[in-house]
């Protein structure tokens, strides 16, 4: 295995492609959806069954994982790979969702840095660019993102200007702070919300600092899919082409889909894990909603066909009781399910994108989905 960092395209369909990205700890091949282990597990799942969904990466929060456990706690215990027993690729967010998300806990934000209580014992903390990729360091993860600050949609010109400049400043502070690390990665993150011209702006900027990927971030925060999309449209032309593209937090399948179809290459959401802990199952059918008494006898599997137990083993009645007795197991096998229908998609993705028929796979799940809640 190597041990240096690279990103090979193998094939492209349109602008849809997929590849490689080499690292010490395992290749991820893209498109690739990145299951979300914000305190370091993924919930409701072990993490030996997430591996054998095909799952080749996961991701972390440097926020979360600095409160609880604590980043200097988990490199004395050997590391987050070591500690939640993953020894694939891990990526950690920066913590510059969080300064969006938790906005109630936000004390002071500035050139510097963000100054905030934490939500769990309410004391301060400060959180600037050297100390994010500090933190990282420290959980030792392959892929890391420079800290940004990003901002809820809809948003005034001046406010999405402003988030781009200091964005930008800190991309700079972040890049300086990683150095040079062998085998490992940091990725800066393009800001400008709904604003072509600023999202142009700050692609263009990021990609003169030569980084080793690029995310795209502040989308999937209030606006219309169409909105997103076309931000999609005109950020990665601008992007280099021999990186790797990720799109933070998104989405639903068709999301996914429509993102692939312009180019993106990664992507996380708490969607499919979220989902499954409330009772929603996602299928090549559509989504199966476990709650509803329709399914209260239904002796179907939620899919007779797909290759993970939870989904051909138990009948839609026993999940649906499960549900509805607010039993753990029923999250799990939810999650369990939503989680292989999200790798099967993105395996499907790669396969049509090397054959060549990427449009026709695109339009076939969305007709599928289309059609809602099966019967």
């Amino acid at each position: 295995m190597t041990e240096n960092f690279t990103f090979k395209l193998i094939a492209r369909d349109g602008m849809a492609r997929c590849g490689k990205i080499t690292t010490p700890r395992g290749v991820v091949c893209t498109p690739a959806f990145m299951p979300v282990g914000t305190g370091g597990t993924i919930k409701a799942m072990y993490l030996n069954q997430v591996r054998d969904l095909g799952t080749d990466i996961i991701l972390s929060n440097t926020y979360h994982l600095m409160l609880r456990p604590g980043a200097e706690r988990t490199a004395r215990l050997g590391g987050l790979h070591k500690f939640i027993c993953w020894d694939r690729p891990i990526l950690t967010d920066s913590g510059g969702f969080q300064i969006m998300s938790l906005a109630g806990l936000l004390c002071k934000l500035n050139e510097n840095g963000v100054t905030f209580r934490s939500h769990i014992d309410g004391v301060y903390h400060e959180m600037t660019p050297e100390r994010s990729i500090y933190i990282q360091n420290l959980l030792d993860s392959d892929i890391q993102m420079q800290l940004d600050q990003c901002i809820a949609l809809p948003a005034s010109f001046y406010e999405m200007a402003k988030a781009v400049e200091l964005s930008l400043c800190w991309a700079e502070r972040c890049k300086n702070a990683f150095g040079v690390q062998p085998g490992k990665a940091m990725f800066g993150i393009v800001q400008g919300g709904d604003n072509q011209r600023l999202r142009e702006h700050s692609a263009e900027a990021l990609s003169m600092m030569d980084l080793k990927g690029y995310a795209i971030g502040g989308l999937a925060v209030g606006e219309p899919q169409d909105v997103m999309l076309r931000m999609l449209d005109c950020v990665c032309p601008v992007l280099p082409d021999e990186k790797p593209r990720y799109l933070m937090g998104v989405g639903t399948p068709d999301d996914l889909l429509q993102s692939v179809a312009r180019g993106i290459d990664m992507f996380d959401c708490v969607m499919p894990t979220r989902a499954g802990r409330h009772g929603l199952a996602f299928t090549k059918f559509g989504k199966i909603n476990l709650r509803n008494a329709r399914y209260a006898e239904d002796l179907h599997p939620l899919d007779a066909e797909s290759s993970c137990p939870a989904a051909y083993d138990y009948s839609r009645a026993y999940l649906h009781h499960l549900v509805k007795s607010r039993e753990a197991l029923g999250a799990m096998l939810l999650t369990w399910n939503n989680l292989s229908y999200y790798q099967q998609l993105m395996q499907g993705v790669r396969d049509a994108i090397e054959k060549g028929c990427f449009a026709a796979f695109n339009t076939a799940v969305r007709i599928r989905w289309s059609k809602g809640e099966t019967t």
